[in-house]
């Protein structure tokens, strides 16, 4: 189960880059290589290029609206389009009103069901293959747009800007944004005053298949913004570690992230055999945090930050 589990987390690593094209009531800004166009408001029918590079037309706002991916529903809620969602994946818990949709299935999307809940627009996502499953939602008059898989957050901007084009959301997701980046910067302030960093290991699944999280992936940003030491981003992407290297490197924190489905995981890593000498278990600063809000690659991504600042550095972050 905790191998499933394991998979599960590191296949939901989520969300992507927005390509915009013709706007009206807006000057538009022609995107390449991550960056993003903001429009003040979108006037139907609008054009988007998506994640797998196809133009795609929408040609009316959305009234039913069917998410893949926790990602694309917790942005979609975020822009006021609830009442708009009619189906939500399996993984969607967030927030408490998702609870009353439609559910369509896992990473096994159950595409039958999708048609069933008429929807005029899919929000699909680059990390899911579903192989034929997107083709036959076209085949049955379903617009499909494939939300990219953003490992930066630029990219997560991308992604509510792109989301807000489709559903004529687009002034909400232009302060959606601006919240989070105003949120974001008064952490790096604070955090900017720190002087004595800390070494942080992360892990993301426990004993005996340990894995962290190296550069180039959303942690590893945010124990940088948070003016902390990620002592495995000599590596890249999601790895499994090399104890005897961590332990040589002495983390001061040693983050959890799984303790969702164990609840002994910070019990489980004060007491590994090996690792009695490493500060971070001397010194009892093993610390669980939740997974969704520093994985997810949507609107709670800023308080991810704030709770790993709040766990590596309590003092300055209370």
């Amino acid at each position: 189960m905790k191998k499933l589990s394991t998979l599960l987390f590191l296949l939901l690593l989520t969300i992507g880059v927005l390509t915009a094209c013709g706007e009206q009531k807006e000057q538009v800004k022609e995107q390449n290589n991550g960056n993003s166009s903001k429009t003040e408001e979108t006037a139907f029918p609008v054009t988007i290029k998506d994640a797998l590079d196809n133009e795609i037309t929408i040609k009316e706002k959305p009234e039913k609206i069917v998410s893949l991916i926790p990602s694309n529903t917790e942005i979609a809620f975020a822009l006021g389009l609830g009442e708009e969602i009619v189906g939500v994946s399996n993984f969607d818990n967030y927030p408490e009103e998702v609870s009353t949709k439609e559910k369509i299935g896992d990473l096994s999307v159950n595409i039958e069901k999708v048609i069933s809940l008429q929807p005029n627009l899919v929000l699909a996502h680059a990390s899911t293959d579903l192989g034929e499953g997107l083709q036959q939602l076209r085949d049955s008059g379903i617009t499909v747009l494939v939300v990219n898989d953003a490992q930066t957050f630029d990219q997560v901007y991308d992604s509510i800007a792109m989301i807000g084009k489709a559903t004529g959301a687009t002034k909400e997701a232009d302060n959606l944004t601006k919240d989070m980046q105003a949120k974001l910067a008064e952490i790096k302030d604070k955090a900017a005053k720190i002087t004595d960093k800390k070494k942080v290991l992360v892990e993301v699944s426990g004993a005996p298949d340990i894995f962290t999280t190296g550069k180039n992936t959303f942690m590893d940003d945010m124990i940088s913004i948070i003016n902390a030491e990620n002592i495995a981003n000599d590596q890249e992407g999601w790895i499994k570690i090399d104890e005897e290297a961590m332990i040589t490197r002495n983390p001061d924190v040693i983050i959890t992230t799984y303790g969702y489905y164990d609840n002994k995981a910070v019990e489980k890593v004060l007491s590994r055999v090996g690792w009695e000498n490493v500060n971070a278990i001397k010194n009892k600063q093993v610390i669980d945090v939740d997974s969704d809000r520093v994985t997810r690659s949507g609107p709670r991504i800023v308080e991810g930050v704030e709770e790993l600042a709040k766990a590596v550095y309590p003092e300055v972050f209370k």
